[in-house]
């Protein structure tokens, strides 16, 4: 997932061909005061004009912000596919920007202390489909000074994704926000998949290919899981109640994760 700044139009035709999932056109952010009503009509315009197979998304600004009312209205009458709104602090936040939306699926930021500590009752709200961490704003507010671990930022991680999967809704990780430093990227996004997030959000097209060899199933990770599969089915067709794969006991959860990887893999391509 990429943002990009909606006022930038040369950002915005460069993108059509970069290796996105989903472009977050921003109007927060990214975007100065006297320049919010320009990129919200750049943002409707770019989303119409449509970047292939890729999702857009246009990030709105926040329910308290005098933008926010417009902001909303434009996305809800627009080929956007998802509206992004930043700076949600609770459920009551979370139900005004649904309610705004128009319809459309609404990703939300977790970037202040009150959105962790309320992030299951925010996932919870209907038209909530996905939590997107927000660890900058976090980290600031929680005076925090995360290093390349992060370490004072996992309970966080952990909460967003607790709460995501406990709703059955997405759960993206934050920005990598040092361009210089392409290992702590890998490092960082290694991190993200291990906790369990389905990806990662991006500030920088040098950034989309380490983000994607990442959160891809690698082949080795695809022919394994085939072979776990097949021996759980070998074992069924056989009459044995008890299938192992390398060496280990294969449990029913064990192959609905490997038919989620294979999903996975079949969705993007990269299944072989």
């Amino acid at each position: 997932m990429l943002y990009l700044p909606a006022a930038n139009a040369r950002a915005l035709e460069k993108a059509k061909g970069l290796p996105a999932d989903c472009l977050i056109l921003d109007l927060e952010d990214a975007v100065a005061p006297d320049m919010k009503e320009a990129a919200r009509d750049a943002a409707v315009a770019a989303a119409a004009a449509g970047f292939g197979q890729r999702e857009v998304a246009i990030r709105v600004n926040g329910v308290s912000t005098r933008w926010f009312e417009a902001d909303a209205a434009a996305v809800a009458q627009s080929a956007a596919d998802v509206m992004v709104v930043p700076k949600v602090d609770g459920p009551g936040d979370a139900a005004r920007a649904v309610a705004a939306a128009g319809g459309k699926p609404v990703w939300v930021l977790v970037e202040t202390p009150k959105a962790v500590l309320a992030a299951d009752a925010i996932a919870a709200v209907p038209g909530i489909t996905g939590l997107v961490a927000g660890f900058a704003d976090l980290a600031k507010d929680l005076h925090a000074r995360p290093g390349k671990g992060r370490e004072p930022l996992h309970l966080a991680m952990g909460m967003i994704v607790l709460a995501a999967r406990a709703h059955g809704i997405l759960a993206f990780d934050g920005v990598f926000i040092d361009l210089d430093d392409p290992a702590g990227l890998e490092a960082e996004t290694q991190a993200a998949r291990a906790f369990g997030f389905d990806g990662k959000t991006c500030i920088h097209p040098s950034q989309l290919e380490v983000v994607n060899r990442l959160f891809s199933p690698s082949p080795e990770e695809i022919a394994d899981a085939r072979a776990l599969i097949a021996a759980h089915e070998a074992a069924l067709a056989e009459g044995r109640a008890v299938a192992t794969h390398r060496g280990k006991m294969v449990e029913v959860l064990h192959v609905a994760e490997a038919r989620r990887l294979l999903a996975i893999a079949a969705a993007i391509g990269a299944e072989g």
